[in-house]
């Protein structure tokens, strides 16, 4: 191999490297990623240069490699007012993805700068041929537009209130309204990482309802569901608006518990525990299961683990000896669960 072939794999290394720092390429993997660098075009623009003006057509959205952007509109006074600057790892034009539009405001860089491009109808065609690959993206780049508008002028509402709609959608499950597996995937990243950074606990409780498989096939799967939404509906009443609360499975939920020790979250997951057995729910149905219950895993950072993986599995260890101990318990990760 020669030192040209060499410095083009190196250089295609730094460009995925770069990428991986992105937030809305944040979710994907190696190879998702080198689609990605296939599908954007590498431009350099000059200080002053615009990138493009207020009314000019708009196809395609842009992530700064390097430099800075300003994005600025023009007052009806003639005055021209700066929105925002974007630098290396940011993104803008989204809307031009979503929406045959105008662009809203006028780009130039504040000084020389590199940026890459991502056209629309690529973006729709790795929709087609990559569909999870897009959703993720799509997920990462609503959440950050709409915290952005939402920090930007009233005459925005309306988009703002688009892009809050489209992504709770993609971060919800319809049945329950908790967040869903993709969401929790992402955010137990966040958590640890915040807590590992702020020198705070984090507790992650695994929870799944018990006997739920005879529960269906004992009442049918509407009881099932509805038994379901029950305990559901205990979880919100005991838990904190910062703690998250997602459905992993069809009776399985995972509980992130920000700024809380291992005895904090055992207090709350057996009350918890407490008011699901305590549900009228099954007791008048003619069947062999007349209560709800749950069994419940906890593992804390750092009491039971350091690293994220290890308090994940940590978390699964206890849970498993909730149902082998006889299920409608609660379990704390401790060094004799092995």
């Amino acid at each position: 191999m020669n030192k040209k072939t060499d410095n083009k794999i190196s250089s295609a290394q730094n460009d995925i490297d770069f990428l991986k720092k992105v937030e809305i390429f944040s979710m994907l993997n190696k190879e998702e990623l080198k689609i990605i660098k296939n599908n954007l075009k590498y431009e350099e623009i000059s200080d002053g240069n615009p990138l493009f003006k207020q009314g000019d057509e708009g196809k395609e959205m842009f992530i700064v490699k390097k430099g800075t952007i300003t994005t600025s509109i023009k007052l009806p006074t003639g005055e021209e007012r700066v929105l925002a600057h974007f630098y290396p790892g940011d993104f803008f034009g989204e809307m031009s993805i979503f929406e045959n539009a105008s662009r809203s405001a006028t780009c130039k860089p504040k000084e020389d700068s590199s940026l890459y491009s991502l056209m629309a109808d690529k973006f729709f065609d790795l929709l087609k041929t990559h569909p999870e690959l897009a959703i993720k993206i799509m997920y990462k780049m609503l959440s950050v537009t709409t915290h952005r508008l939402r920090n930007t002028s009233g005459f925005l509402t309306d988009m703002v209130r688009w892009g809050e709609d489209a992504s709770k959608r993609a971060i919800t499950d319809q049945f329950t309204g908790c967040y869903n597996r993709r969401f929790l995937d992402d955010k137990i990243e966040d958590f640890y990482k915040t807590a590992k950074n702020n020198g705070e606990p984090f507790c992650l409780i695994m929870i799944d309802l018990d006997y739920f498989r005879k529960i269906n096939d004992c009442y049918g799967h509407e009881i099932g569901d509805n038994s379901i939404l029950e305990i559901v509906r205990v979880f919100k009443e005991h838990l904190r608006e910062k703690d998250i609360i997602a459905r992993y499975g069809g009776d399985e939920f995972t509980v992130l518990m920000p700024e809380t020790n291992l005895k904090e979250a055992s207090e709350v997951a057996c009350r918890i525990g407490k008011k699901v057995a305590e549900l009228p729910y099954l007791r008048d149905k003619d069947g062999e299961v007349k209560q709800l219950t749950t069994s419940q895993g906890i593992a804390s950072f750092p009491e039971s683990a350091t690293e994220l993986n290890l308090l994940k599995e940590r978390a699964d260890k206890a849970l498993f000896k909730a149902k082998e101990n006889g299920r409608n318990r609660v379990v704390c990760y401790n060094e004799s669960i092995g």
